[in-house]
């Protein structure tokens, strides 16, 4: 059978410019994805709101006001939609533009796009970023599940298993380009790393109070989302040494974070993947993070880094003083192994094939 290639339409977060951080690592898989794909033969043009930039393809910018965060609407039973929205703007120039298509992949974690996958006379694959937030969602989750089997993919088993309806949506992991990250055997000095939006869910002040507690440098990377937030935590930890690193590139990133003797990753929220935890294994970087969702099906306790019960920041100092037990080689197999883009475009592959295969014989039947 002659391998097929498709012409794929990939809708970006509308929550903000693809480039800007505000989408978090969902920026990141969607620019992922479609390198895994292209190179495998498909071609991929991505949506996103206008100020978007990407040198990874086509990119046509939408205009329109931008999509409140769902972080914001936890236990929210309501759709809020902004006047001349760029999520209905997207979804508008994707309703047009469908024939050209075989298949459409969403990267919004919204309830416009599941409730109108029916509608399309394409299929739309969803790709479900985050953990079971609000009831609506939760909800239009469950039923499009139903209606369009295989239609919607989570990182992680405890990303889905948030969903009340959690066994009928696809495990798909993630993927990154493991030769953008630079493997580093031995860091220059001891300090340690923190990666992400810099939002109370996020828990960075449990790295600050870790950090102040070893006296070891921690290194913040990433979009300040909450000013106030981030005032707070420098202000409760006067004898911590913290060193602000902004929102950076991968290159960049890379090269800082791989010098650091291990990624603390404290979520205060049921975190759905961890794009930063893949990040640093790939530099060599081990990850101490506290044990819930995705996070607990990355590390490997005691190989690749530690698990600590959440909250415990004297777990996550008795972890910094193990690190010598973790040889930093094997953190960069586990992503080679497990991660690659080549790995996670295979994956991607057969489950566009069998959506555009299932939606195939629904027409002719």
């Amino acid at each position: 059978m002659t391998k097929r290639n498709y012409r794929l339409l990939f809708l970006s977060t509308p929550v903000g410019a693809l480039g800007s951080g505000i989408g978090g690592g969902v920026e990141l898989t969607l620019q992922n994805a479609a390198k895994a794909l292209m190179a495998k033969g498909h071609e991929v043009e991505i949506v996103a709101p206008e100020g978007s930039v990407t040198n990874v393809t086509k990119l046509t910018q939408i205009s329109g006001n931008m999509q409140t965060s769902a972080q914001t609407q936890v236990g929210a039973d309501m759709v809020v939609i902004p006047q001349n929205s760029v999520l209905e703007n997207m979804w508008s120039y994707a309703r047009e533009s469908q024939n050209q298509f075989d298949l459409l992949f969403n990267f919004a974690y919204d309830w416009l796009p599941l409730y109108l996958t029916p509608f399309f006379n394409r299929p739309i694959a969803h790709w479900i970023s985050m953990s079971s937030l609000s009831p609506v969602m939760d909800a239009m989750v469950s039923k499009i599940s139903g209606i369009c089997p295989d239609a919607i993919a989570v990182n992680t088993r405890a990303c889905a298993d948030t969903f009340s309806h959690g066994d009928r949506l696809m495990i798909m992991g993630k993927g990154i380009d493991v030769n953008q990250y630079n493997f580093i055997a031995k860091p220059k000095n001891p300090s340690l790393a923190w990666v992400g939006r810099i939002s109370p869910e996020k828990g960075l002040e449990d790295a600050a109070s870790a950090a102040q507690s070893t006296g070891l440098p921690l290194h913040v990377f990433g979009l300040i989302q909450d000013e106030g937030y981030w005032q707070k935590i420098q202000t409760s930890f006067p004898k911590a040494e913290i060193y602000y690193e902004g929102f950076l590139s991968t290159d960049n990133l890379q090269q800082k974070l791989g010098q650091c003797s291990a990624l603390l990753m404290t979520p205060r929220w049921i975190e759905a993947f961890g794009n930063a935890a893949i990040e640093a294994f790939a530099c060599g970087v081990p990850v101490i993070s506290y044990s819930s969702g995705g996070l607990k099906e990355i590390v490997r306790h005691g190989k690749t880094g530690f698990l600590v019960k959440m909250g415990s920041v004297p777990g996550l100092v008795k972890a910094i003083d193990q690190l010598d037990q973790i040889d930093r080689f094997t953190c960069r197999q586990q992503v080679e192994a497990e991660y690659s883009l080549e790995v996670w475009g295979d994956r991607l592959e057969k489950w566009f094939d069998k959506l555009i295969s299932n939606y195939s014989n629904a027409r002719i039947s």
